[in-house]
């Protein structure tokens, strides 16, 4: 799994790969979530809050986005960091996941959205699963 930063002149930009789709969906949600407050995934020994998530899209970019866009909307709602995934199935259209995470009492950044520009799911030579995600902020 791996997560890069990229440079964007308005919003941010966000490289994720892979092994596996799970860890691809998984980068992306680590990637967000150090977005919206700065190292809570790394600095939260134990998870109190907790979502379940059942999605269906068209194929796995789109499935991806709105994935990370409901995990978004869960941690307004919520006022809650999302960190781990368990009971994860994914399948090209579906996703089912419960989320783990801990409650905040402020943001570092707000994101607006989750963007389907530039969003692309695919295999790259290394054969791991890898895309680009920009985030509106």
């Amino acid at each position: 799994m791996n997560i890069e930063y990229l440079p964007h002149t308005a919003d941010i930009r966000m490289k994720i790969k892979g092994e596996t789709p799970m860890q691809l969906f998984l980068a992306g949600l680590l990637g967000m979530s150090h977005i919206l407050k700065e190292n809570v995934c790394r600095e939260t020994p134990e998870f109190r809050k907790k979502a379940e998530i059942k999605l269906s899209a068209p194929d796995l970019t789109c499935l991806l986005i709105d994935f990370l866009s409901e995990v978004l909307s869960i941690s307004y709602t919520e006022k809650a960091i999302f960190c781990r995934m368990e009971d994860v199935v994914i399948s090209e259209n579906n996703l089912a996941a419960t989320l783990f995470g801990t409650g905040i009492s402020s943001l570092d950044e707000e994101i607006k959205g989750v963007t389907y520009h530039e969003a692309e799911v695919r295999k790259n030579s290394s054969n791991c699963w890898e895309t680009l995600i920009v985030f509106d902020i």
